[in-house]
């Protein structure tokens, strides 16, 4: 009698193993027709709070409100900057593993723009911004797997006003990326895509010659919120002219909105540029989604939005309301630290090459040509920079595990540094000051640090299997590419080290 239960037994684990593996089977065969990522370049989390009651129910309420959010995401590297930030929500990857450390990094000793490529030729208009492509990025990103995963079946675009925008999200073997040429007024790409314009691309940049307002803009249109407004018109051009999301296998649509960061720059991150920009861009996503609707299907898509990184308040701002903050003058800092390394170790050359982010480039032919010690080289510039007022600390890139760091930043340090590119010394100023020119706009900000002002960053996702909720646990801006990927079924790009956000894909 005790076998015959446990025989039974046994056939009813096995009946519920296999019911729950044909419903597991089921579940892994249902995709959505379209991803679409969503980057608004230098966007602070706190803005989705601060524009809320001013935002229409179908832009970024529709994402806050229909969505999932991710109240504490942060960057988890250093620095904090746009190629890095684009790179790192494509690859789940930071540039210790990617390779892409800054907006500007060197390679062989030589300073190169993150996509610069000049073996390869503008298409769209004869301007050296056409010389771009993603062969800087060393790991692969979600499309790239996509790609991989459907026989390159699937197609992936990037659209952005930054060059480094859309090459970066689309990966290696996008089947686009295009970018706006300022004075050609024209959206191009690079030979490394193709050699001639799809007709679509040629036909929207026929529009954009007849656009008055884009005309009168000019050169200056990524000061205006039209340039978001013209990027979401591009986007949804190549929706249609690519037909993405009517094949067989999943599409993606990668779309960066850069006006924000231009604005940003310019007038900080108060006031009616940034309500204008912000308040634009609402209504751009609104007709953004509704068109998804509309020509993929509503809940056939999905969407995530994130940012690339955040923005500190102008130090000016902050000073008259009474909190701390203040200019940098880096350049001067860069003369001060060759002059000092002169008068210690006897160089008759400068050996500081460069300072980006507050990390220090040394000229390594000049030290070697001076035949001085590249340890005791770095140990005097670290010297120096401990001691420059609102400069907390500074370390050897080699050396900074032995460094007194606290584990928060040498996490962030040791995350964002690549040997050979991302320079020899790092330093870290105090909260809310940041670089500073004599030419700066009184209203000017930047990025680039730890700190929350620049490392706390929207994420949210929307559309196809989301399920409407939010969390405050700590994710990071490498989490969204694993989390897609798992929600595709496909494997994670090839230098990942985030890990899915579970209460997404649960």
């Amino acid at each position: 009698m005790l076998f015959v239960m446990k025989k039974r037994l046994l056939f009813a684990i096995s009946c519920w193993l296999l019911a729950i593996g044909s419903f597991a089977q089921t579940g892994f065969a249902e995709k959505p027709k379209l991803v679409v990522g969503i980057v608004v370049d230098q966007m602070r989390w706190d803005y989705l709070d601060r524009y809320y009651d001013r935002f229409s129910e179908g832009g970024f309420r529709r994402l806050i409100d229909q969505g999932f959010s991710c109240n504490n995401c942060l960057i988890n590297y250093l620095p904090t900057v746009t190629a890095i930030g684009h790179t790192s929500v494509y690859t789940g990857s930071t540039p210790a593993y990617h390779g892409i450390c800054g907006n500007n990094f060197y390679i062989d000793g030589k300073n190169v723009s993150s996509c610069q490529d000049d073996s390869v030729l503008p298409v769209g208009s004869n301007s050296d911004r056409g010389n771009r492509s993603p062969r800087n990025l060393l790991a692969t990103t979600i499309g790239d797997q996509l790609r991989l995963h459907t026989d390159f079946r699937s197609k992936v675009v990037g659209v952005s006003y930054k060059d480094r925008a859309a090459i970066l999200p689309a990966g290696h073997s996008a089947n686009g990326a295009y970018w706006l040429d300022t004075k050609a007024l024209c959206f191009i790409t690079s030979t490394y895509y193709m050699n001639e314009l799809p007709a679509w691309v040629n036909q929207f940049n026929q529009s954009l010659k007849k656009n008055k307002e884009v005309q009168q803009a000019g050169e200056n249109i990524g000061y205006t919120p039209l340039c978001g407004t013209i990027t979401t018109d591009m986007a949804i051009a190549a929706l249609k002219g690519e037909q993405l999301g009517r094949g067989e296998t999943t599409d993606m649509l990668c779309v960066s909105y850069s006006q924000t960061d231009v604005i940003g720059h310019e007038w900080g991150t108060r006031g009616e540029r940034a309500d204008a920009a912000y308040l634009t861009l609402d209504r751009d996503l609104e007709r953004l989604f509704m068109t998804l609707d509309k020509e993929v299907g509503e809940g056939c898509w999905m969407a995530f939005l994130t940012a690339d990184h955040g923005a500190t308040h102008n130090w000016h701002f902050l000073n008259d309301n009474k909190l701390p903050g203040g200019p940098l003058m880096m350049a001067d800092i860069k003369q001060q630290a060759n002059d000092y390394i002169a008068s210690r170790l006897g160089a008759t050359k400068p050996v500081v090459a460069d300072v980006m982010n507050f990390r220090f480039f040394l000229d390594h032919q000049a030290v070697k040509e001076q035949q001085l010690d590249l340890d005791e080289v770095k140990a005097t510039l670290v010297s120096f920079l401990k001691e420059v007022p609102h400069l907390i600390t500074a370390v050897d890139y080699e050396k900074a595990r032995l460094s007194a760091l606290p584990s928060l930043l040498l996490d962030r340090v040791l995350m964002g540094y690549m040997p050979g590119r991302s320079g020899d010394v790092v330093a870290i100023p105090d909260p809310h000051y940041y670089d500073w020119w004599a030419t700066a706009p009184s209203t000017h900000t930047t990025h680039g640090e730890w700190n929350p002002y620049d490392a706390h960053i929207p994420c949210l996702f929307l559309g196809w299997k989301i399920a409407h909720g939010a969390t405050s646990r700590e994710v990071h801006i490498t989490d969204i590419a694993p989390t897609v990927c798992q929600l595709l079924h496909i494997q994670q790009p090839s230098a990942c080290v985030g890990e899915a956000i579970v209460e997404i894909t649960k």
